[in-house]
């Protein structure tokens, strides 16, 4: 049995930084991402130590705020510290959800990369990057 046709909680997650969390929190949220958990700092709750926000029901990513500003860390202390250069694919229901996410996304403050289309290998898809620069992709194609 896979993973897609088991019943067991999302076993990969996509990790990313970023420089402004508290916001891409709210990016995030407006996009379809519902949040799930967030740890932030008792003195700095600006800083996220650890979130994480699931897209559907078998989806999701878990992030904080880049390492070099979170107190009591050094950048390099083991994790990607880079900013806004993720790449992530969100899979939707149907095609009508593709341009719903590509909409949502571009009135949270997106910048389109590709608009919604239709692909030769199937289904539909757009790209879109967040006011940090990640990429997120849409598509209703589930893959093989």
């Amino acid at each position: 049995m896979t993973p897609s046709q088991s019943n067991q909680s999302t076993t990969l997650f996509h990790s990313l930084s970023f420089a402004a969390a508290p916001a891409m929190m709210r990016w995030l949220e407006a996009v379809g991402f519902r949040k799930v958990a967030a740890y932030t700092e008792d003195d700095h709750p600006e800083v996220v130590v650890h979130a994480q926000y699931a897209w559907g029901e078998r989806g999701g990513i878990m992030f904080g705020s880049r390492r070099g500003d979170r107190h009591g860390e050094q950048p390099g202390d083991g994790w990607v510290d880079s900013t806004g250069t993720g790449q992530a694919y969100c899979v939707v229901d149907n095609d009508a959800g593709v341009d719903a996410a590509y909409d949502r996304a571009m009135a949270a403050g997106a910048t389109s990369v590709r608009a919604p289309e239709d692909q030769g290998y199937g289904g539909r898809g757009a790209t879109v990057r967040d006011p940090e620069g990640n990429q997120w992709s849409f598509g209703s194609s589930r893959g093989e």
